[in-house]
């Protein structure tokens, strides 16, 4: 998936489909790094800056590289032995790039901007180097341009001083590095892919979005007076929880394994099925934001700016979760697309509410999606997936 290296067989072993206990442990570092975004964004949408957008911005970047530097990692640990010495070093390296990369995250956009370029570019080029010296395997000039030039970008980014310049170059250098990173995923089409371990990893991401949200909504209500009001918000935020995982699972989601390793051409499925899991993982992670808006002041004067964390978290969890299930089934539910177009409708109808409201208004919604899943498996046997990759 972009990183250079051959296409020897990996993971043949069925012992190997399931994740290591090295690549569980690398999963915690994200814990750490979701919770440091989560903490950095809260703060952008809680202060009365007129920049607070560009902010946001400013977090969803550093999100992107986070998730770049996860996906690249599993997909290395995908195709490739993981009782490697050389693989299990790559992982540990990213784990210490990712490990650096959020203790820079409040002032990554700022004064830690090179730290945080450097553990991102010296995380992914060591693994590179790795690859290319210990196991010899070669690549071609086409495949290694785009990871250099997006990691020129990354280190010019860090070191000019205008934000907004160093928000152009970063984002510049994703786009390229992503890009470059599916692509080379995809030539390598017919080459063994271990379906089950990707589609595990995928679902563990996930969880672990889940489990952040859990983490700031517990932290928020516990800082709070544990007043009625915020008693409410914290449980309006675990039954969204709920229900977040109660629609991802039902049921694209469980049949996720079947989906891939079923599929015609389960690299390219991997890939796209990765974009759709970066969406649904992202609307979580600003529910979860939103979750702790509205704890720590339930019944507060209306924010309009609180709403992108509150509403646009779960109508980007269902976009990804709509795109998903076309992934695997080649249909959309009607709830989803309704689920959607209620979103954007409660937009201007909660824009002058307090954020207790608009968190019960969102939740109301998933209650509906989930409810509706519920009453068409009455009866009905369960669905086989049916990918069109």
């Amino acid at each position: 998936m972009g990183e250079p290296g051959g296409e020897r067989p990996m993971r043949e072993k069925a012992g190997w489909r399931r994740p290591t206990v090295l690549e569980l442990l690398f999963d915690l570092v994200f814990v750490f790094a979701l919770n440091q975004l989560s903490l950095r964004l809260n703060n952008d949408l809680s202060a009365g800056r007129q920049q607070w957008f560009g902010e946001v911005v400013e977090a969803f970047l550093l999100f992107l590289a986070f998730w770049v530097l996860w996906l690249s990692t599993v997909a290395l640990t995908s195709r490739r032995s993981p009782e490697s010495l050389v693989i299990q070093t790559a992982v540990f390296v990213s784990m210490a790039g990712a490990v650096v990369m959020a203790v820079a995250v409040p002032q990554g956009f700022e004064q830690r901007a090179l730290v945080f370029a450097g553990a991102y570019v010296v995380a992914r080029t060591s693994r590179v180097l790795l690859l290319l010296v210990f196991r010899r395997e070669t690549t071609t000039t086409p495949a290694l341009l785009p990871f250099a030039v997006s990691a020129v970008l990354w280190i010019v980014g860090a070191l000019v001083h205008d934000q907004g310049r160093r928000a152009v170059l970063w984002a510049l250098a994703l786009a390229i590095g992503y890009i470059g990173f599916a692509a080379g995923f995809k030539r390598l089409a017919g080459a063994p892919i271990a379906g089950e371990h990707m589609a595990e990893r995928l679902q563990q991401f996930y969880l672990i979005a889940l489990g952040e949200a859990v983490l700031v909504s517990g932290m928020a209500f516990s800082g709070s007076n544990l007043g009625t009001p915020h008693a409410v918000g914290f449980g309006l935020a675990f039954v969204a929880i709920v229900l977040l995982w109660r629609v991802y699972f039902y049921r694209a989601g469980a049949v996720l394994p079947v989906a891939i390793t079923g599929a015609r051409n389960p690299v390219r499925q991997s890939v796209a099925v990765a974009g759709t899991h970066l969406l649904m993982i992202a609307g979580v992670f600003l529910a979860g934001v939103g979750f702790e808006l509205y704890i720590m002041e339930p019944l507060g004067r209306p924010e309009p700016k609180w709403l992108i964390a509150v509403l646009g978290g779960p109508a980007l969890f269902l976009a990804g979760r709509s795109l998903f299930e076309l992934l695997v089934f080649s249909r959309i539910s009607r709830s989803r697309l309704a689920g959607l177009l209620a979103l954007g409708l409660l937009l201007p109808a909660t824009w002058y509410l307090p954020p207790l409201a608009a968190g019960g208004a969102a939740v109301a919604i998933l209650a509906g999606i989930a409810g509706s899943d519920a009453w068409r498996a009455r009866g009905r046997a369960p669905e086989l997936p049916a990918p069109r990759i």
